[in-house]
């Protein structure tokens, strides 16, 4: 199974990204998302490589966001998906069944498609609002995560499905409740002064609730 933290990079230069990626695999986090937006095909190029040097070096999963073939190319563990991106069959004709391909959801009909087009895992946000991301869907807030979570039934529920967009530690136990597998930050990773604490408790409130 997946683990239950993941972490989405921040950082408007090549330097920043690989700071706060190090600093992250640094600190105890293993399943790294890269996110660079709106960058020439170089910069992406030459970061990515770095990360996923950096990735194998820590044992930790290394997932591009959005671009197919760059995953492709570096062979990174595999993709996210957002809602505008390559469909998930397509991505899957690239990558093969091999490699991971995890899909942005904001509605049970989002999560519903994804796992009948076989998505590995799920972004299901955002929780709340945040400013790392532009463009926001509508706010889901808790009872969105119970909402959608109740309608799925045991086969759909096999499917991780992460939580994210704006959540912080006092956030984990009541997301976890609803019976989400996991969550995805960046911001209270990134920011924190005291990383390793933050990794931690976010692993401790993670990994220590139990669904049945």
């Amino acid at each position: 199974m997946y683990n239950k933290l993941q972490y989405i990079s921040q950082g408007d230069t090549v330097k920043e990204q690989l700071y706060n990626i190090h600093q992250a695999l640094d600190h105890g986090c293993d399943w790294i998302q890269l996110r660079f937006k709106n960058q020439k095909t170089n910069k992406s190029f030459a970061l990515a490589e770095a990360v996923h040097f950096l990735c194998e070096e820590y044992l930790a999963n290394f997932i591009i966001n959005d671009d197919v073939h760059l995953a492709e190319h570096i062979a990174a563990d595999g993709v996210h998906l957002g809602l505008t991106d390559m469909s998930i069959i397509e991505a899957r004709a690239v990558l093969g069944n091999t490699k991971i391909i995890g899909a942005t959801a904001n509605t049970l009909e989002d999560v519903l498609s994804h796992i009948n087009n076989g998505c590995d895992y799920i972004g299901l946000g955002p929780y709340q609002f945040t400013k790392t991301k532009a463009n926001l869907s509508p706010i889901l807030g808790l009872r969105g995560y119970q909402s959608i979570l109740n309608q799925l039934n045991p086969k759909q529920k096999e499917t991780p499905i992460y939580a994210i967009g704006g959540i912080t530690l006092e956030n984990v136990d009541e997301l976890v409740a609803t019976g989400i597998h996991g969550i995805a930050v960046s911001g209270i990773i990134t920011h924190s002064d005291h990383k390793s604490k933050i990794i931690t408790e976010l692993n401790e409130k993670l990994y220590s609730h139990v669904i049945i």
